[in-house]
């Protein structure tokens, strides 16, 4: 026999209204009296209709946070941190009162996932969307996202971006908390230009997301400002944020240039990769050429030698993230907060030997 809620009611002394609050997390509820409903709940093993109850309330108990790839670090750290905030640190009885159940959506860097993922989102009526990462500066897509993102605030959906710009004309957005990636890839550069390199490649990312044209603008904005702006092209490769592209783009680079003294890549992924390369060329680091990365990723640290990165607050950063879908915390003046990235001086950059 299904166990219903006004059974739950009835053996908690309560209003099935008041089972509801509870379940929900939508209305204060006095501690004793939720005491005795989840009580309740747990004796007749009653299992809330999420899909009856989204018909019911204006969104359900699901959260969607969609990554690019939930094996990089990068978006594996932020995902973790927000689901940490969205499902709740529990007492641990394993009730659920007022908690969200967070699902990862790996949408593989594919726009059209992308948005096939919002509109499931949609069709579940979820409470809350975080979108991480950088975005796709294409303007078709960058429309399309407009109208999905409208339709879901629209229907109550709470829309956070964590690690991603503002979208263009729109205001669906609740909260965007973007990366300062173009100052922290400027003061990276600006490091290396002080310790007295000249001529410096640059691995960078796909070409059509905006945290590629971020830090890049700022590399070069640093390059300018020393007066060493000059064919930059020839020393900039582009690619995806993986090892073997900057291992690859390295040993192009110093084909191109044999007199690159430092290679700054796009993240530390692709700074492991260049560093192989550099060593597969029989160069040594950082005697020979100095090589940094980005995000400040676990690994980083324990390369041989240590990484000189730019330290993105990635947990920091998902965590916020799930508390604003949670409505946790107030949205930042305006809707947009920058996150501030810090220097990490480690022992793969030095001065240049030659």
């Amino acid at each position: 026999m299904t166990v219903t809620l006004a059974d739950v009611a009835a053996r908690a002394r309560v209003s099935p209204a008041t089972v509801s609050r509870v379940l929900n997390g939508n209305y204060p509820v006095a501690s004793s009296t939720r005491e005795r409903v989840l009580r309740a709940v747990d004796e007749l093993d009653y299992v809330l209709n999420g899909p009856a109850s989204s018909l019911a309330a204006a969104t359900s108990d699901l959260v969607g946070i969609l990554v690019n790839d939930i094996a990089d670090p990068f978006f594996g750290i932020m995902a973790g941190a927000a689901q940490s905030e969205i499902g709740g640190p529990g007492d641990g009885s394993g009730r659920a009162g007022g908690e969200k159940l967070a699902v990862v959506c790996n949408t593989g860097g594919s726009p059209e996932r992308e948005l096939t993922y919002l509109t499931l989102l949609q069709r579940q009526r979820a409470a809350a969307v975080v979108l991480t990462g950088g975005a796709l500066e294409d303007p078709a897509h960058q429309a399309a996202m407009a109208v999905k993102l409208a339709r879901l605030a629209d229907a109550g959906t709470r829309i956070v971006f964590c690690g991603r710009p503002p979208l263009p004309d729109t205001d669906a957005v609740a909260a965007a908390l973007a990366f300062d990636n173009r100052g922290g890839a400027r003061r990276l550069t600006e490091h290396l230009i002080a310790l007295g390199h000249r001529r410096i490649g640059y691995v960078a990312g796909p070409l059509e997301r905006t945290t590629t044209r971020h830090r890049l603008e700022g590399h070069r904005e640093a390059m300018k400002a020393a007066g060493l702006y000059g064919d930059e092209e020839s020393v900039t490769v582009h690619g995806p944020y993986d090892r073997s592209s900057g291992y690859d783009a390295t040993l192009e680079l110093l084909r191109r240039e044999p007199g690159v003294t430092a290679v700054v890549a796009a993240n530390d992924t692709v700074a492991l990769g260049a560093c192989a390369a550099v060593r597969d060329r029989g160069l040594r680091i950082p005697e020979d050429v100095s090589v940094a990365g980005f995000d400040d990723l676990p690994f980083s640290v324990d390369a041989v030698p240590a990484l000189t990165t730019v330290r993105l607050p990635l947990f920091e950063a998902g965590a916020r993230a799930g508390r604003l879908a949670m409505g946790k915390e107030t949205p930042p003046p305006g809707g947009v907060a920058t996150i501030g990235a810090e220097l990490m001086v480690r022992g793969s950059t030095a001065a240049p030997a030659r």
